[in-house]
């Protein structure tokens, strides 16, 4: 992931109000894209031109010919709004952030969110980095399946405070197969195996377990088949069904 400026100079009449609108909407747009990385972008107004600091999971995530059609609407926009298109200053790498998987043509994915990880949920099942979902080339974007990953992160984020008031729905939530939560993501799985024609493996967060001693003899809660793994997968998926293509791990209440 990289650091970066988008730099807005004033070309024409502006005024706070409209070019914070503009640039709220474009910056929208790259998220639903997955072109830009977060929830806060700090922007500030310097020497003629508005600077919004962002992060990027590639140095290319900016080009045009990844843009949903809502971001070349929201470029339009800025000119209406007296403002330039964007210009881009990578200020580094992020240290804080995951990085990208290097493959072009990955095998295979694996959908898988937590609340700390602000990558795209969807991760080459190969080398179990992050894959930009702008690369997939839809040009509608990706808004329900990033709003869905805000909701993942909230419950993840709940369910790790243990004196949360909200601890055991949020638990349910995310470790029930059939959650109104895990019933979207393994739906997104399935609309992403069908484009890309790859299989999407769908994680199954697993955190308690009401009886430590059966973790291992668990079956698939989707065939009802054997899925329990000589060893992890990428270190940490105890569990895998290819029929179903579903992934879990052995509840962390059990583990060590």
């Amino acid at each position: 992931m990289y650091s970066a400026e988008l730099q807005f100079r004033v070309i024409g009449d502006t005024s706070y109000a409209a070019a914070e609108s503009a640039i709220r909407l474009y910056l929208e747009a790259l998220i639903f894209q997955g072109q830009i990385l977060g929830r806060e972008f700090p922007t500030a107004f310097q020497q003629e031109q508005f600077v919004s600091r962002v992060v990027l999971p590639a140095k290319d995530a900016l080009q045009t010919e990844y843009h949903s059609q809502a971001g070349y609407k929201a470029l339009q926009a800025l000119q209406q709004a007296g403002l330039s298109y964007p210009k881009v200053q990578i200020m580094g790498v992020d240290l804080m952030s995951n990085h990208t998987d290097p493959c072009e043509q990955p095998d295979s994915y694996i959908l898988y969110c937590r609340f700390a990880q602000m990558n795209s949920v969807l991760y080459c099942a190969e080398h179990f980095a992050p894959v930009p979902l702008y690369r997939l080339g839809v040009q509608t974007g990706f808004e329900d399946l990033i709003r869905w990953q805000l909701q993942y992160q909230a419950l993840d984020e709940i369910q790790m405070q243990q004196h949360s008031v909200l601890l055991k729905p949020a638990e349910r939530s995310l470790q029930s197969f059939r959650s109104t939560l895990n019933t979207q993501g393994r739906r997104f799985a399935k609309t992403l195996s069908a484009h890309t024609g790859k299989p999407v493996y769908y994680a199954l967060y697993s955190g308690v377990s009401t009886d430590c001693s059966l973790e291992t003899s668990r079956c698939c809660p989707g065939c009802g088949g054997t899925w329990l793994q000589q060893q992890p997968w990428h270190d940490l998926f105890d569990f895998r069904c290819n029929r179903c293509q579903l992934v879990s791990n052995i509840a962390w209440q059990c583990q060590g």
